[in-house]
């Protein structure tokens, strides 16, 4: 819940400013000279980028959070088997293992959303973001291209 709450917090803080630059660009664009009519279409553009990005992003941890909701209800989710650092941190070692295992899983079962989700999740305890993002998308392709009983 704290995650949810932080996540619309830093997106209100975003619109608030791309408002703010996009009101910026169009100050530029009314007066009129060469110089700022150019930079105010280049401010107008950050904007609509930053929007585009918050949408996708929003999009793309709904997708997620759905697919997590219907593992958790089939009893399907990871079991965090991960041994920790005395801070807390997750260890190297550890989110190795747990990600070969989860690797082998989903080479078995190439076409089984649920065997890359757990495989995002493994990808994102080793800290590799990219291919966890990745993998977590090609769970979402799978699981939307699944037939519907």
């Amino acid at each position: 819940m704290r995650a949810k709450i932080t996540y619309f917090l830093l997106a209100a803080v975003l619109v608030v400013y791309f408002v703010l630059v996009g009101s910026r660009g169009v100050l530029l664009i009314q007066q009129g000279t060469a110089v700022t009519v150019a930079f105010g279409a280049a401010v107008l553009v950050l904007p609509f980028i930053g929007a585009w990005f918050l949408w996708h992003t929003t999009r793309f941890a709904r997708r997620a959070g759905r697919l997590a909701r219907l593992l958790e209800a089939e009893g399907g989710l990871p079991v965090d088997e991960l041994a920790r650092t005395p801070s807390g941190r997750i260890d190297r070692a550890s989110a190795d293992e747990v990600f070969t295992r989860r690797r082998v899983e989903t080479e078995e079962q190439p076409d089984d959303w649920r065997s890359w989700f757990r495989l995002a999740v493994a990808y994102h305890d080793a800290r590799d973001t990219p291919r966890a993002r990745k993998a977590m998308q090609h769970a979402i392709a799978l699981h939307e291209a699944a037939p519907r009983d």
